[in-house]
């Protein structure tokens, strides 16, 4: 009998970028898909991916991610992806017009929220409209997770 062999790759793959929902306001949320490299995919679905400082903007009224950081894949050849390459980010053209004009409204933003994988096996980037939260805004963020956390401990 064969051993099965072991995979190195996630059965889901669900990246969020926890930093967004502390420093923004989300207002409508997206899903769009993105134009990947060979080896990237790879890559994402080891889960090699940090969202940190990534943010979308416009080019030649196409939407693109920058500083989204997929690292090169391990067993790549001469043929691995850059890994800090600006990657577009595959929308309707209604959808990407919406966007266009409300990020040009004061003090809104487009920002990567969750990287994950589909059903059909693609990746997937949530993109979110937020608005910068203000200082005091972060301070009653930072309570109410301290409460959420107080009250989960007291039902255990």
């Amino acid at each position: 009998m064969a051993k099965e062999k072991e995979s190195r790759f996630a059965k889901t793959v669900n990246i969020k970028n926890k930093r967004a929902s502390f420093e923004y306001e989300f207002l409508e949320k997206f899903v769009a898909g993105l134009s990947l490299q060979g080896t990237e995919i790879k890559s994402i679905r080891q889960s090699q991916v940090n969202m940190g400082d990534a943010h979308c903007g416009f080019q030649n009224d196409e939407m693109w991610v920058f500083n989204l950081h997929i690292s090169p894949y391990e067993e790549g050849n001469m043929f691995n992806h850059e890994p800090m390459r600006p990657r577009k980010v595959l929308l309707k053209r209604r959808e990407i017009n919406r966007l266009k004009t409300k990020s040009e409204e004061k003090g809104l933003t487009i920002i990567p929220v969750r990287l994950f994988i589909n059903d059909k096996g693609l990746a997937k980037l949530e993109i979110a409209l937020a608005r910068g939260k203000k200082t005091h805004d972060k301070r009653e963020s930072i309570k109410e997770r301290d409460i959420q956390r107080e009250l989960s401990r007291m039902k255990f």
